[in-house]
């Protein structure tokens, strides 16, 4: 037995060998994923879309907790209709997939594969918001998008992908604003508090910010390789897609007026950080709250009378308490406490013929492998409160990491030593200036991630011109 879990586990590549290798390992070890026929797609396969799932129905209660309502938008858009946003289409020309024929007929205007739906919605309001009575106009959609990547890798990116795009319309700029960072935080207390995923918040820099915002604010997440991934989005778009799609309304006054608009988004990169932010050698690790089944059942010895009868029985006493699953296959216990971990399941419930006449069970945790005891006649109590300390425990695992990984530096040097010797977010001082944003880009290749809400001042002066300094970064490495 002990050779057959040794020969499973090698299927993996160590993460400290390779982390890219090890990523992709964990993705199809974990039968999360498999390649679609399209370069650059990819079919999520039973196992990630279950863990897909339980990240939607949280969010999507936050989001209709805070007054949204679900729509289905078009997959098309005509070209004329996203050329109307001269900055937004722009920022998005490289990234397009166009349809030119209809069956065998050309078409007489291209169509978009819808990259994102800002020009859909705002074709939208500018028909159906009429006064101030119609405002706010808080949507959301949950969706497919295409952007036709060059690099691709699954969950990370990819040509095509699911997502939530919030679309909102409101009266005032304020009223946008605050919208704005309500669902910031939404996303948030999801990728934290469901996730288990530690995050920056803070605002992205002009250069940074989606095309066609006034202002774009953004949580970021460390992975556990030192780069950052860019974990939710909220953009506040003042009312210059309103002016470009005429979307106006009357105010209470009778005087026109144009709308101020939000939209704002996660995907399911959010897998991807899950994996990398979490993930060991031995594969998956899903946070309790987040995870299809919180705990499986793996019967021992199951050949032997009452064993299988006694785990089925056990199942049906704690279904109301947690997702708990069973394996009654015939495959070795070996073999399924190795499948179990790489599947990330946070507790593993062995019971045998000895547990039976003793009463127990035995407990095995996937975050650190602990194994307790635990009589039958208190596991109803104790599993919740066992799963609740995994949850807790990932997430000081990741904090702690990430404040491991946090470097302040004060000069360019030593910026480029910092990033030479030890990935991780880099803090330090800029002057706003876009010239320097770009020079450490360029010499660097590590690029601003957020202005963070909690500003520090670590220094008087910007790490790249030495001038005096505006606001503290967080600078980093990304995916």
């Amino acid at each position: 037995m002990g050779k057959k879990n040794k020969q499973f586990v090698e299927k993996i590549t160590a993460m400290e060998d390779d982390f890219a290798q090890w990523y992709t390992d964990v993705v199809k070890q974990a039968d999360l994923v498999d390649y679609g026929p399209v370069r650059g797609t990819m079919i999520i396969k039973p196992e990630g879309f279950a863990i897909w799932e339980n990240i939607r129905d949280e969010l999507d209660r936050q989001i209709k907790a805070t007054g949204h309502s679900n729509v289905s938008f078009p997959l098309f858009i005509p070209e004329s209709l996203l050329q109307k946003e001269k900055d937004h289409v722009e920022g998005f020309a490289p990234e397009v997939a166009w349809v030119t024929h209809g069956g065998e007929e050309e078409l007489s205007e291209r169509l978009v594969v819808r990259p994102t739906s800002e020009a859909l919605f705002c074709e939208y309001y500018s028909k159906n918001i009429h006064s101030y009575r119609d405002l706010p106009m808080l949507y959301n959609q949950w969706s497919n998008v295409v952007r036709w990547e060059k690099t691709t890798r699954p969950f990370l990116r990819s040509l095509e992908f699911l997502w939530q795009e919030g679309h909102t319309a409101h009266a005032t700029y304020e009223d946008a604003a605050e919208e704005t960072e309500r669902m910031l935080g939404v996303y948030a207390d999801v990728v934290e508090n469901y996730l288990a995923i530690p995050v920056i918040h803070g605002r992205k820099t002009e250069k940074e910010k989606f095309a066609g915002a006034k202002y774009t604010l953004t949580i970021e997440s460390l992975m556990h390789d030192g780069k950052a991934l860019q974990s939710g989005t909220s953009h506040h778009f003042g009312s210059g897609f309103a002016e470009a799609f005429d979307i106006t309304y009357l105010d209470e006054n009778g005087d026109q007026q144009y709308v101020h608009q939000t939209s704002w988004g996660i995907t399911t990169r959010l897998i991807g950080a899950l994996i990398m932010v979490h993930g060991d050698n031995r594969g998956l690790v899903v946070p309790p709250r987040i995870a299809p089944t919180q705990a499986m059942i793996v019967p021992i010895a199951q050949h032997k009378e009452g064993v299988l009868d006694h785990a089925y029985d056990l199942r049906d006493r704690l279904k109301d308490i947690a997702r708990v699953n069973i394996d009654p296959s015939d495959k070795m216990p070996g073999w399924k406490f190795n499948e179990y971990e790489m599947k990330g399941i946070p507790v593993r419930i062995e019971m045998g013929p000895k547990d039976i006449e003793k009463e127990q069970v035995v407990l095995v945790r996937r975050d650190t492998g602990e194994k307790e005891f635990v009589a039958l006649n208190e596991l109803e109590e104790r599993l919740p409160i066992l799963l609740e300390e995994i949850q807790q425990n990932l997430y000081n695992k990741a904090l702690e990491h990430r404040n491991e990984m946090t470097t302040v530096v004060t000069d360019m040097e030593e910026f480029k030593q910092t990033l030479d010797q030890k990935a991780g977010f880099i803090k330090a001082m800029w002057c706003g200036d876009l010239a320097c944003e770009e020079k450490i880009k360029e010499e660097t290749t590590a690029t601003s991630r957020c202005i963070p809400f909690e500003q520090e001042k670590v220094a008087d002066s910007c790490v790249c011109c030495e001038k005096q300094a505006k606001e503290l970064v967080y600078w980093a490495k990304a995916y």
